[in-house]
């Protein structure tokens, strides 16, 4: 008792010197906690919505609901005969057929985009009693002919949208327009999508093209059926083989399929948490090392009157027991608060969360509450053994305890041998041959050659910052010496402190690196193969094809040499040696050998666009032993199967159409079923030579219908790609801010920490006449200087991971190095700010103390 005692004592006395560290470890376990909750409400959320939304079993076509933009433009679907083979099986109460697309764009009357910007899909599908589980008509009435949709509240509010309001469905099959007849609204939450509804036979001709069809039909059991019985009875009453799922089956793959997202933003935003905790390891080890070298006296005379090591020991343990229990506690309230700022986040960009989901498992604060305790207690440990070693005689010292030489050494050993293994981990990664291997040792580079900079960080600071002082500090005169002297008194604290920063600018420098040179490769492959003035697509870049009527509009266009039709067609391959691979072949208009400049080992690109040809990369023809004038068994996934001559062996050494097959549109028509023809995923355009301006003035205007396609020239498509890596880029700052905000409390309470320690040299100073403002200036300098050490260290080390990820990048096409200079000038500089405002409490605290009693302080 008499040891917790003391611990409570100690705690409440230091509580300002622990203050810094309870909000290190708060902020970290805030962002564990706030995942885990975020996530579950997310879980929650769909579960909801798949739970009501599941009929008691579904029909579908095999192979349905793998994609939601088919390559056709249009769903898989069943004949509408089957929905009275399907009622008429045992258990079955009644049976309806549905319609539903997400291949599809819903715009206003202004030629606005109704659909979400945040990813969600939008839906058109046929309004049946199915619906009613989930939605309710609020204002108007359900579609009851062509010139009539239904569309949901949440898509109407955010639209202003209104009865009598017109709208166009865009499909494949055609447009519908439409009055708005009805809104309906979600009895649960809708995470985002946009739904409009139509009578059955307008959506089986708007949607699927034809009023036989159905994409799945919704059974309902008779009372008493189960929903595993009527399944086996549905599908003993069917002759061909369909997609049968029960309600728990369909929310499972509905849940599995969100799961996978979910899974990758979770352990992303949960490894960000870790490196955040592992800065403010760093900041728990300062805290407690200072605090028992501050106290060292004391637990002298602690030992001196009875008091074993292990209850120092455990003293010490206690109070970091007691500095994870009020942070974490603290961090898994403030992880909720986080949880819903994200949520409100999430429904800006187009995501919609309730918070009436709001989903705490008790799994979350018990994980928060241990992780902060172990990672506290794991932190503090170092420093209470070697306040458990402190003599009875170091009572009669002066507080502060001398360094181990020996442990020193040691340390500087470890540090150099980790550091070097890392750099040839780095090395031998530089030199793999294949991206796959080559990843393994840089991972393993990138761990040991930051724990070894880690360890060796004592030995560093005496270098570094001697000549960062020698650059930065010496203008300053005395006052400058003195604060170079300061973050040289103890390498060790100066070290730790600069790690903390070091890890998260490590990382800014590496990603920086990445994206530039990604952006820099895919630019110069650009220039040197893209031969089209002009790319039309998907203006969210997801995949989604390019409607007929779209594309006659880009072909009615004036000064325009010629458009180039690109299509994805599945296909099984069998090559010469008997080898088979499901593939997609690139079916095209000739031309596209002029759109995109590929290399080729043998043959003529122009001839695989011949009758009955194709071309094949030079990797899949090594493995293969595929020459030129060989014939490969093309078996067209829907269609029927063609012997077709290799013409040309293009280079895979390329980030662009990498592996791609090319073949003619024509020959692909040939083998594939109209009706199952891709439809185009992009198109390329060439301009008439002095007429680019007006080319390009003119596909947009063709376009002014369509909203989902974006055409962009080649200097916009490079800005679209440097866009899209540099908003990835700002999402991991954002992230690795929270790390960067934990080493900067690690410097203020080194700081804080520091001035105590020195609170009787201060006065001393102060009484031979330095003045206030010369001792802020001390102690902002030092701060200055500690961030640059920490910042000089993380971007040099950040940039010799990115270099060496860069190698990787450049097996795989990407072969130019760019350092992003400004950015990493621009953080270096910042660092020093970032120093100045760390020092700015602690410099106000040492300005104000009394010279008197700072000097009869002992």
């Amino acid at each position: 008792m008499s040891v917790l005692k003391t611990s409570l004592r100690n705690f409440l006395a230091h509580k300002g010197r622990m203050a810094l560290s309870a909000v290190a470890v708060l902020l970290s376990v805030a962002f564990v906690s706030g995942t885990l909750v975020f996530t579950d409400t997310m879980n929650t959320t769909f579960d909801k919505l798949f739970a009501v939304t599941a009929s008691d079993v579904t029909v579908s076509p095999k192979g349905s609901g793998d994609d939601e933009n088919p390559a056709t433009g249009r769903p898989e679907a069943l004949p509408a005969s089957l929905l009275d083979e399907v009622a008429s099986a045992e258990g079955v109460a009644s049976a309806e057929g549905a319609v539903m697309s997400m291949s599809v764009t819903v715009v206003d009357s202004s030629n606005k985009n109704m659909g979400s910007d945040g990813g969600a899909p939008t839906i058109a599908a046929n309004w049946t009693r199915n619906e009613l589980k989930s939605m309710e008509i609020t204002s108007g009435h359900a579609p009851r002919g062509p010139t009539e949709v239904m569309v949901d509240a949440d898509t109407a509010d955010k639209h202003g949208l209104e009865l009598g309001d017109e709208l166009r469905t865009i499909a494949v099959t055609g447009d519908l327009t439409a009055k708005i007849s009805g809104i309906a609204s979600f009895k649960v939450t809708n995470p985002g999508a946009a739904v409009v509804y139509f009578d059955t036979a307008t959506a089986q001709r708007g949607l699927l093209g034809n009023e036989g069809q159905f994409t799945h039909i919704l059974v309902t059991a008779a009372p008493g059926v189960a929903d595993e019985q009527l399944k086996k009875n549905v599908a003993a009453a069917l002759d061909a083989p369909y997609k049968l799922q029960t309600a728990k089956e369909a929310a499972d793959a509905g849940r599995e399929e969100v799961g996978s997202f979910l899974d990758v933003m979770k352990y992303a935003m949960l490894g960000f948490a870790g490196i955040a905790l592992l800065v403010g390891i760093f900041l728990i080890v300062n805290t407690f090392s200072m605090l028992v070298a501050q106290r060292t006296r004391e637990i002298g005379l602690m030992r001196a009157i009875g008091s074993s090591r292990r209850q120092v020991n455990r003293s010490v343990l206690v109070e970091a027991v007691l500095l994870g229990v009020v942070g974490s506690v603290a961090g898994v309230a403030a992880g909720v608060g986080l949880a819903v700022g994200l949520m409100k986040l999430m429904g800006a960009v187009g995501m919609n969360l309730s918070t009436d989901d709001l989903t705490v498992k008790w799994t979350t604060p018990a994980v928060g509450l241990v992780l902060g305790i172990v990672v506290t207690v794991l932190a503090a440990y170092v420093p209470a053994r070697r306040a458990g070693k402190v003599s009875p005689m170091a009572a009669l010292r002066d507080a502060g305890t001398p360094a181990d030489g020996r442990a020193g050494l040691l340390r500087a050993v470890i540090g150099l041998v980790l550091t070097g293994a890392g750099a040839a981990a780095l090395v031998v990664a530089t030199r793999a041959g294949k991206a796959s291997e080559g990843s393994v040792f840089l991972g393993l580079g990138v761990v040991l050659s930051l724990i070894g900079f880690i360890v060796i960080g004592p030995l560093l600071a005496g270098v570094v910052v001697r000549v960062i002082s020698a650059l930065v500090l010496r203008m300053f005169g005395p006052v400058g010496r003195m604060a170079e002297r300061n973050a040289l008194r103890n390498p060790r604290r100066t070290g730790a402190t600069g790690a903390a920063l070091m890890i998260g600018l490590a990382l800014v420098a590496c990603l920086s690196v990445v994206g530039s040179s990604m952006v820099a490769s895919a630019t110069q492959e650009l220039d040197k193969s893209v031969g089209a003035d002009f790319i039309v697509q998907s203006s969210a870049n997801d995949g989604r094809p390019i409607v007929p009527r779209a594309q006659q509009a880009l072909e009615k266009a004036p000064d325009i040499a010629h458009i180039t039709e690109y299509r994805s067609v599945r296909a099984k391959i069998t090559a010469p040696d008997g080898g088979i691979e499901d593939l997609n072949l690139v079916a095209a208009d000739p031309t596209y050998a002029d759109d995109l400049r590929r290399e080729t080992v043998a043959g003529e690109l122009k001839a695989a666009y011949g009758k009955d040809a194709m071309s094949v990369g030079d990797d899949y023809a090594r493995k293969h032993g595929v020459e030129v004038g060989d014939t490969i068994r093309v078996a067209f996934q829907h269609g029927r199967s063609a012997e077709l001559k290799v013409a040309a062996i293009t280079s895979d050494d390329t980030n662009v159409d990498k592996g791609a097959m090319y073949l003619n549109l024509t020959t692909a028509a040939r083998y594939v079923p109209a009706g199952r023809m891709p439809q185009n995923l992009i198109m390329f355009a060439k301009a008439v030579d002095g007429k680019e301006k007006e080319a390009y003035a003119a596909l947009k205007k063709s376009l002014a219908d369509y909203p989902q396609y974006k055409v962009q020239n080649q200097t916009d498509f490079k800005q679209d790609l440097k866009d899209q890596i540099g908003q990835l880029l700002n999402i991991v700052y954002g992230l690795l801010a929270l790390a960067i905000i934990v080493a900067v409390l690690g410097v203020v309470n080194t700081l804080a920490l520091s001035v105590v320690e020195r609170t009787r040299e201060i006065g001393l100073m102060r009484a031979i006449g330095l003045s206030r403002r010369q001792l802020r200036r001390m102690i902002r300098l030092e701060s200055v200087v500690i961030a640059l050490f920490g910042a000089l260290l993380g971007l040099g080390l950040g940039m010799g991971w990115g270099a060496s990820a860069q190698k990787l990048l450049a097996l795989e096409g990407l072969g130019v190095l760019e350092i992003p200079w400004p950015t990493i000038i621009t953080v270096f500089v910042g660092s020093a700010f970032v120093g100045l405002f760390a020092a700015l409490v602690p410099a106000f605290r040492a300005g104000r103390m009394n010279v008197l009693n700072a000097i009869a302080t002992e």
